[in-house]
């Protein structure tokens, strides 16, 4: 029996999950990391923890599957993306906390931008849109906020690498500084045909190229060998790398032109599979790298992004504390029969796809004496579905697909009113696989290629199974209702972080 290893690090956790030749979990631990928030729309991570939590999540997975290092035949790296560490690669010194894909400091330099570039040729470019969500700002900010860092990106002595770059470089002892080209595609820094660093990007977020890694394929090539010294104590490929969105899309076994798949996790994030074709958004979505195998060209995917979704689950547990865990938030929303007219818009740190507004901040519309704390549960949940419902529709139109079924995964799939009231959205089936980690999935699939435990796509293909199914049943006048008062409450939430100016 051969097996494959996924390293999957995600915004609140960590997990390293064992996968045999069939597809199927073998074991898995999984370790949650701090959150820190330095002020309002600033999140960082902490480096060293991320790296910690993923060792000891490698070494006990590992001894609860009775498995050594030598066992597995390759490694699979997922990861939250558009997070940026900068770092020395020679020293190990790392020069500022992890900035979070959810941060909003370089908001400022974005809108500068916007002033003077058009939004078009970013889009050409890049396939992505002008926002802070996006690494760009964000090294840019740590090169002008960072004393002496800029200095040393100039003599070579510093990368800024995502997620996968600082794990990859930590597994191999050094020996591997690279980004595979779906997470390099969200830089904001790559050119999206080529899918090569962009002078001309780099010249417009002042980025030396020189402090950047070197952009590989997904799949069909070894990046390094993991170091004996290592949680793996021994020699082993790492020959899979996918950013968590495309890694699910991939464990979706979405390998096709016009198949998609909705992961509902910290955040929601859809993505349809294009093929070999640039398809330009007219809608606010994203064009982006699927995958890439070997020296192939690259697969595309649209992809629309939804910040809060998990998360606000977590928000109502942990700030609100009107539930003790998602179970009761379940419970409570199952009870009612709808959300009482309660739409919550959780703009936490603006809006993401179709919208991309980062001055929008988060609504509860449509309060009244009759709404209890079941109604916000119902509609906590409903929220994610109707985000999720607006990225689906602009989908449609950029691709000129009509999408017949939606394969989703994350672990929102588990609340039931959750995946019922998103079927009867959208008025399609709903589609969650036997194997719900499709994200480390993925990864194990893309490292198991690498090194031949799987042949093709196609064999990959045979072992994606149906678990469950939801099938919409709600009334079109009802939904079209639902919909036009979640576009109002929306509304609401516009351009709350304005200026007295704009206000007068």
């Amino acid at each position: 029996m051969k097996y494959v290893g996924a390293l999957d690090q995600g915004t609140t956790s960590t997990r390293f999950i064992v996968f045999d030749q069939k597809g199927s979990l073998v074991s898995s631990y999984q370790l949650e990391h701090q959150q820190i928030y330095p002020q309002p729309g600033w999140v960082e991570h902490d480096p060293w923890e991320i790296w910690d939590n993923s060792s000891e999540c490698i070494s006990k997975a590992l001894k609860a599957a009775n498995l050594k290092g030598s066992d597995i035949a390759g490694i699979g790296i997922t990861n939250q993306r558009e997070t940026i560490i900068a770092w020395n690669p020679k020293t190990g010194k790392v020069w500022h906390n992890a900035i979070v894909w959810q941060d909003l400091r370089g908001s400022e330099l974005i809108e500068q931008l916007k002033e003077h570039v058009d939004a078009s040729f970013l889009q050409q470019k890049s396939g992505l849109l002008f926002s802070p969500y996006f690494a760009a700002s964000k090294i840019a900010w740590l090169l002008d906020h960072v004393e002496g860092l800029r200095d040393e990106a100039e003599k070579g002595e510093v990368v800024f690498g995502t997620i996968d770059t600082w794990l990859t470089w930590n597994l191999t002892g050094g020996k591997a500084l690279v980004t595979d080209v779906t997470n390099a595609s969200r830089y904001l820094l790559m050119n999206i045909e080529s899918c090569q660093w962009d002078d001309e990007l780099l010249e417009l977020f002042n980025i030396p190229r020189k402090a950047l890694p070197a952009i590989v394929p997904s799949s069909g090539m070894v990046y390094a060998t993991t170091t004996p010294s290592g949680p793996l104590r021994s020699e082993v490929p790492v020959c899979g790398i996918l950013g968590d969105q495309q890694a699910a899309l991939f464990g979706q076994a979405c390998f096709t032109e016009g198949l998609g798949k909705s992961t509902y996790g910290t955040g929601c994030f859809l993505l349809v599979n294009t093929g070999r074709k640039l398809v330009t958004s007219a809608q606010g979505l994203l064009t982006t790298v699927a995958y890439q195998l070997g020296s192939e060209p690259p697969m595309y995917a649209l992809e629309g992004s939804i910040a809060v979704a998990g998360s606000l689950v977590q928000w109502a547990r942990d700030n609100l504390k009107i539930v003790e865990n998602p179970q009761e938030l379940d419970k409570l929303a199952s009870s009612v029969p709808d959300c009482g007219g309660v739409y919550i818009v959780p703009a936490f740190s603006g809006l993401f796809a179709p919208y991309w507004k980062s001055d929008a901040r988060g609504v509860i519309a449509g309060l009244t004496g009759y709404v209890t704390r079941a109604h916000l549960a119902r509609a906590i949940l409903e929220a994610t579905a109707f985000q999720a419902h607006d990225i689906f529709k602009g989908m449609e139109k950029d691709s000129g697909i009509e999408m017949t079924t939606l394969k989703v995964d994350g672990g929102l799939t588990n609340s039931k009113p959750l995946m019922e009231f998103q079927a009867d959205l959208l008025g399609i089936p709903v589609i969650r696989p036997l194997v719900v980690e499709t994200t480390a999935l993925g990864a194990a699939y893309a490292a198991g290629l690498s090194v031949g435990v799987w042949k093709n796509l196609d064999e990959l293909a045979s072992y994606w199974k149906e678990e469950r199914r939801w099938e919409p049943r709600m009334a079109d006048e009802i939904r079209c209702e639902k919909i036009r008062f979640w576009k109002k409450a929306v509304n609401r939430t516009l351009d709350w972080v304005g200026t007295q100016e704009d206000e007068q």
